[in-house]
């Protein structure tokens, strides 16, 4: 399988991590919140945690303070469709292709739910076939975009389709509030509004750097599912993220990573490439420990979260069209996400300039 077309979207409104800060002090409810979770907040927003602005579909950062159940689901309801159409609208003029020339498509999200799902309403915005292989992903959180290009390549070596359209999406603000949870409020500072695609091929482009899928694996740890997954409160959707999540993400990476060199008979030193799921300052911090990385290795990863904060599973596409546009060499490149579950995902990718 090849990935022939890349594509990001992100809302247009910017917001500083500063404004955040300032924005939650005029909050009327400000005072009531604990000692401890307005030291959060402004450590979070006020310090140095790699992000400096994140892209979110919000007119001001108030509106995050004070939204119904069904305010959240229809922020969700209008931005998640368009926040993917877009994505994809740029994949496939990457690819050269046309929306009548895919055969399926696959949307990730964990930040909403519709019935019927997004599939539905990207198919339409696009001018997708009506017959297309349309199938909805949930509930795979941060970690979904490999499970999604994986599924995307088993439908092409099945032979039930020549090109697919894969797309992750999260409107991580229509799951914001604040209350005195550290995970919340954590998540509300670092979070953002985003989507990515890629169209899939059994064939490369020609005349373009070819990105071929070599090998993936995955990795589930039921174990550690509660260190980070959704939960509900009050009818929202409640971020469960423990301080340990750098530790096992980056424990759990290396394994996956080590195991997939043996079952491929790569040797590390063949990897040219890092393409890494951002998660946040302190994760990236501790992959470069445990898989001896340097900052420029994990460069682009890093520059993503600090232009866009934490995009959840589009993140990766991020990454990987950076690299792909930067001079990151040729030859074996390594991706790989985390999320919900605990889960951990990893793909070898063969890149080639033509």
């Amino acid at each position: 399988m090849f990935i022939i077309g890349l594509g990001t979207a992100v809302p247009p409104q910017r917001h500083a991590q500063r404004d955040g800060w300032d924005a939650v002090q005029q909050w009327p409810q400000f005072s009531q919140l604990k000692p401890r979770s307005r030291a959060i907040l402004k450590k979070v927003l006020c310090g140095d945690n790699g992000v400096d602005a994140r892209h979110l579909a919000l007119e001001t950062l108030a509106e995050t303070f004070d939204r119904t159940p069904d305010e959240l689901q229809a922020h969700f309801t209008q931005h998640a469709p368009a926040l993917a159409a877009e994505a994809a609208r740029r994949a496939l003029q990457a690819a050269n292709c046309q929306p009548d020339e895919i055969d399926a498509v696959i949307i990730s999200t964990c930040t909403g739910y519709l019935c019927p799902g997004l599939t539905s309403y990207v198919s339409e915005q696009l001018g997708l076939r009506q017959n297309i292989f349309a199938l909805d992903l949930v509930g795979q959180g941060c970690g979904a975009a490999l499970p999604n290009l994986r599924t995307g390549e088993a439908i092409l070596a099945a032979g039930r389709a020549k090109r697919v359209l894969s797309v992750c999406v999260e409107v991580c603000s229509a799951a914001f509030f604040i209350d005195d949870d550290p995970g919340v409020l954590i998540s509300a500072c670092l979070f953002a509004d985003g989507a990515g695609a890629a169209v899939l091929s059994n064939e490369p482009l020609p005349g373009r750097r070819q990105v071929e899928w070599k090998f993936t694996d995955s990795r589930l740890v039921t174990a550690e599912r509660n260190t980070l997954r959704f939960g509900h409160s009050n009818g929202k959707l409640r971020n469960i993220l423990l301080p340990q999540v750098p530790q096992v993400a980056s424990e759990l990476a290396v394994k996956l990573f080590e195991e997939s060199l043996l079952a491929t008979a790569l040797k590390r030193e063949q990897i040219t490439g890092w393409i890494l799921h951002t998660g946040g300052r302190d994760v990236i911090l501790a992959l470069r420990d445990k898989l001896k990385l340097s900052a420029e290795d994990v460069r682009h990863s890093s520059a993503v979260l600090r232009e866009f904060g934490n995009i959840s599973s589009p993140t990766v596409y991020f990454v990987l069209e950076r690299a792909l546009n930067d001079s990151v060499p040729d030859g074996i490149w390594w991706m790989s996400a985390f999320g919900a579950g605990f889960s951990c995902h990893g793909a070898f990718l063969k890149v080639k300039t033509e």
